[in-house]
């Protein structure tokens, strides 16, 4: 695991495209094409637009998959990650080869779960773009995360913290109408990825992010598990740095500067 310690979300969000993109432009330069993972949420937007405005990028080459969706969502609600990727990606950028979206209303989840699982177990990720919750969840695996399952997809029970981060980023009018229940990719299937990069902005991600890097590996801390991963690269501020001790600080800072 790399950690890279930015001066700003915008000069994070820049960094992180960048490096992603590098990982698209080598996969499509030795085979022809790229596959891809997209998260989706407020912390992600900034690298979200950064990573479209990446120059000689085929996007017709590139195949993208989200991690996770609502069950029972509508496409036509704003909490929806079909919606966020639709309008805030694959509109925009020119002609993407696939976009494999994940059917939160299908009427047999768990059909929709064997579908996007048969897909995704058939390719190797060159790059997942992610991000880490509030209480540390990758994709939507609260904790106690699974770290055992080999299932691509699988159905996942929203704990309250969750709840409450969609609810406070404004996605939902209460804290009740915030779903239960969503298809997420697995925690196994996150790390199959040949590169990750880790966008986290914010401060209210700072005991996340701190136990994510500086914390023993463990599914009480789900992030943890990408100090596994030799090619993760979590990229982070001041803010969602605030935290961390001074030792991995000026690690992080050391990272930034190479």
């Amino acid at each position: 695991m790399i950690v890279d310690l930015s001066n700003s979300v915008s000069e994070l969000a820049q960094k992180a495209a960048s490096l992603g993109a590098n990982e698209i432009r080598s996969a499509i330069d030795a085979r022809n094409e790229a596959f891809i993972i997209l998260a989706t949420g407020a912390s992600q937007l900034e690298t979200l637009t950064c990573l479209i405005k990446e120059p000689d990028i085929d996007w017709s080459k590139v195949t993208a998959f989200h991690l996770d969706e609502y069950i029972a969502m509508p496409v036509t609600h704003k909490a929806s990650f079909r919606r966020y990727l639709t309008t805030r990606f694959v509109d925009k950028v020119p002609t993407l080869g696939s976009m494999i979206l994940i059917e939160g209303d299908a009427d047999d989840p768990g059909g929709e779960i064997a579908r996007v699982s048969a897909i995704i177990s058939a390719i190797t990720i060159d790059v997942g773009f992610i991000g880490i919750g509030e209480n540390s969840h990758l994709a939507f695996n609260d904790p106690p995360a699974d770290f055992d399952t080999k299932d691509p997809f699988i159905i996942v029970d929203l704990d309250e913290k969750c709840r409450q981060q969609q609810f406070g980023e404004g996605w939902f009018p209460s804290l009740a109408d915030v779903p239960l229940q969503a298809i997420s990719m697995s925690v196994r299937e996150i790390l199959r990825a040949r590169t990750l990069v880790c966008a986290v902005p914010d401060e209210r991600k700072a005991a996340a992010v701190k136990c994510a890097i500086e914390g023993p590996v463990s599914n009480l801390c789900p992030s943890s598990i990408l100090q596994t991963h030799e090619a993760t690269t979590i990229f982070i501020e001041p803010g969602s740095a605030s935290a961390l001790s001074a030792q991995t600080l000026d690690r992080a800072k050391s990272a930034a500067a190479l």
